[in-house]
């Protein structure tokens, strides 16, 4: 049986101290790529292939390589063998290569045979998955990469598509990234809104903090997004052990990772891209959030080659 394995909560450590980024993904892979696999079968019509009805007949028989157009990394294999068997369980799906591998333009990843006509409506739905999955995968080990021998995680955020966050997710993982809070639910992270609602009450960060101590569940780890260096200053004064620097310049993320040193995690998000994530890095920061790893991955190209039998 194919299974990604649960999510565990990922955890990035600096000054003594630990941010705890957790994870509610603990459903078993099975009923999470088949749920996504059902929706995206429906979505195409797939069970009234029109086209395939009327040309291809129920006995003839085909098989398939799926081969990669790009380099990049693999992910979502599980999801492509799952939209083939959703139409025709005896479709026999052979992955020739595993989630997290690395791919040159040419690669075989996969070989499917069985009915042809079940086969080809399921096509581009095992490809679109595998191919976003993939892309996303490939985003992630590129930005690791960038920031290759420097004590940094590269994190995700919830800017993922709608249905699809534990998968891509999970691409974000086969990429060697991590993940950070997975839902509202599972973490205290005060933005800007927040704040914004707040001083409109007349409270200051630290009392915002003393709140969020307050009717925050147990055991939740809270955090604060701060855009300066006094107000790092100040969240820091106010007992915070979490900072997320946003959209901060160079020498202020640096001002502010100084201040934190020993006492509270630091995160940067705001304005990363390859060409900008190691100098963010290079600031002494212990996590970089990348909402691009999942709302701007471009997909890996790839298709699905069939030979009729």
């Amino acid at each position: 049986m194919w299974c990604f394995g649960a999510m565990t909560a990922s955890k990035f450590e600096a000054g003594g101290s630990r941010l705890e980024v957790p994870s509610s993904f603990q459903l078993p892979v099975s009923s999470v790529v088949r749920d996504a696999v059902q929706r995206a079968l429906q979505e195409d019509g797939a069970r009234d292939d029109a086209t395939t009805r009327a040309l291809v007949p129920p006995e003839q028989q085909g098989r398939g390589t799926i081969v990669a157009k790009q380099e990049g990394v693999i992910c979502g294999l599980a999801a492509a063998a799952a939209a083939f068997a959703a139409l025709d369980a005896s479709i026999a799906f052979e992955p020739l290569v595993t989630d997290g591998s690395a791919v040159a333009p040419g690669d075989a990843l996969a070989r499917v045979s069985g009915p042809l006509a079940p086969m080809l409506s399921a096509e581009r739905v095992a490809l679109n998955l595998l191919q976003r999955l993939s892309g996303i995968a490939t985003a992630t080990r590129r930005m690791v990469d960038a920031v290759a021998g420097l004590p940094v995680r590269i994190l995700d955020t919830r800017k993922t598509a709608p249905g699809l966050r534990a998968l891509e997710r999970y691409a974000v993982r086969c990429g060697s990234g991590h993940n950070h809070r997975f839902n509202l639910s599972d973490a205290v992270l005060i933005k800007d809104n927040h704040l914004a609602a707040c001083r409109a009450r007349g409270l200051s960060i630290a009392q915002v903090l003393e709140e969020a101590r307050r009717g925050a569940p147990a055991g939740v780890s809270i955090e604060i997004e701060v855009t300066n260096v006094d107000e790092a200053r100040e969240a820091l004064d106010g007992g915070a052990t979490a900072l997320l620097l946003d959209n901060m310049p160079l020498d202020e993320m640096r001002r502010a990772v100084g201040l934190a040193k020993g006492r509270a995690q630091v995160e940067a998000s705001g304005g990363v891209a390859l060409d900008t994530v190691r100098a963010i890095a290079e600031t002494g920061v212990d996590a970089i959030s990348v909402g691009a790893l999942t709302h701007s991955a471009s997909a890996l190209d790839m298709s699905l080659e069939i030979e009729p039998v």
